[in-house]
């Protein structure tokens, strides 16, 4: 996040910005890329990742009442609320700030965003308190809170997080499953029907892709044109440092939406250039190694695996720094497993199932 900020200041720099802008940007990296490293720095003191567990569970069970809340004001035909919080004077993308009360209408799909800043958003919430809730110990809340983020989920209406929620759990199960022999039969099995039907897989990896993208074709459509502006405007404007900052708006055939968002490493190409992708890939990498190493032994570090996944997977979809302030359950849990030690163990059933800051079925 550090070399991130140099790289704003840089690319700043190079466009000759004024100091006023920089001090202005600055403030808005504190506000996003800083929290994506205070928030795991924080989850290194004492704190019993329970009290998180159990929180989430809670939040979830609330968002399930709003939820029937906010259906029965579409079944009403409730008018739609919004207003925009005065927090927009510190700058940024306005769609930030703009607050809807009980649910959205895009593209003639009712959405939900709740406390969230835009549905997607709730999307990754919902993937992340999943992943959460999961460990509680207490059954009633367990079920609640996965229940309860399931249906912020669904509730969202984005494709990359319902897409998000199986492709983490076949993924955890993949990686916690590596050692085994079996497994590695298995996959040599696959492997070989793979190639076997392999005209057929593609034919229908391609049928998936086009439905996938039919079910939201205007959003695509501005996603993949997006994505193909920031590519070209990073590689012939400023390859090394980046621009330094998104605009507030972008042209009308993106509908103005700002270049550089909805896709995190096209994003930080525009924005950070290569010395800001390296910087976000390496994180991403070590995060990955560390926590796997660790996931072996440590049930925090494995739940703290599962999110660093759901933090990948959207950031093909979303930018997920301005949603840091959102997801800080989440990154408090990778604090917390990036404490652990490394502990080899010789004999699985020596593996640790709950560290001692967890709750027993008892209490």
């Amino acid at each position: 996040m550090l070399v991130i900020e140099v790289a704003l200041i840089v690319g700043h720099l190079n466009f000759n910005l004024e100091i006023s802008q920089i001090l202005k940007s600055s403030l808005m990296w504190y506000r996003n890329w800083g929290l994506l490293a205070l928030f795991p720095l924080i989850g290194h003191l004492n704190i019993r990742s329970k009290i998180i567990y159990r929180a989430v569970c809670i939040l979830c069970l609330q968002s399930l009442i709003i939820v029937s809340i906010c259906s029965l004001a579409q079944l009403l035909k409730i008018p739609i609320f919004s207003y925009v919080s005065p927090l927009k004077v510190f700058g940024g993308v306005i769609d930030s700030y703009k607050i809807y009360l009980f649910y959205v209408i895009d593209e003639n799909q009712t959405r939900l965003q709740l406390f969230a800043p835009w549905p997607p958003a709730l999307g990754l919430v919902g993937n992340i308190y999943f992943c959460i809730a999961q460990q509680e110990l207490n059954k009633k809340w367990r079920w609640l809170g996965m229940v309860g983020a399931v249906t912020m989920i669904f509730g969202s209406v984005s494709r990359l997080a319902m897409l998000c929620l199986p492709l983490v759990l076949v993924s955890m199960w993949i990686l916690m499953n590596l050692a085994r022999p079996w497994v590695h039969l298995l996959a040599g099995a696959v492997s070989t029907l793979l190639g076997i039907f392999s005209s057929t897989l593609i034919s229908t990896l391609e049928n998936f892709n086009y439905q996938f993208t039919k079910a939201r074709s205007g959003s695509s459509e501005v996603r993949a044109t997006l994505a193909r502006m920031a590519q070209e405007a990073w590689w012939n404007e400023a390859p090394i440092w980046g621009h330094g900052r998104i605009e507030a708006t972008g042209p009308a055939i993106v509908g103005y939406k700002p270049i550089g968002s909805h896709h995190e490493w096209f994003g930080i190409l525009y924005v950070h250039g290569l010395i800001g992708f390296i910087a976000l890939a390496v994180a991403f990498l070590w995060s990955f190694i560390d926590l796997l190493i660790k996931a072996y032994t440590n049930e925090q570090a494995k739940v703290g695996l599962s999110i660093l996944l759901v933090m990948f997977f959207f950031t093909f979809g979303e930018s997920i720094e301005p949603l840091a302030y959102v997801c800080w359950p989440g990154l408090l849990i990778l604090g917390i497993a990036f404490k652990k030690d490394f502990i080899v163990k010789q004999d699985k059933s020596d593996c640790i199932k709950y560290e001692a800051d967890s709750v027993t079925p008892q209490e």
